[in-house]
């Protein structure tokens, strides 16, 4: 059996604690993300956009950047030549 110290002045600061297993934390982890399907006209455009966005890719047209603010930065100094 294995002990766990935690302080109680911790405890009321995060307004208690909860103990799971590894295994049930994952499932909760899991299903606090929404899906989403798409069908018909929505699936499609998006799966155009996918391989627009890949074919760029390949053929090295993408901008490299760290964040989407610097990415606009980016793009708009090469739209500009």
């Amino acid at each position: 059996m294995a002990f766990i110290a935690v302080q109680k002045s911790k405890i009321e600061e995060q307004k208690g604690v909860v103990i799971l297993p590894l295994k049930e934390y994952r499932r909760l982890l899991e299903q606090a993300v929404p899906t989403y399907y798409l069908k018909g006209k929505a699936a499609e455009k998006l799966d155009r956009l996918v391989e627009k966005g890949r074919k760029e890719y390949r053929e090295g047209k993408t901008i490299r950047a760290d964040s989407l603010t610097a990415a606009l930065r980016k793009y708009g100094k090469n739209r500009a030549r």
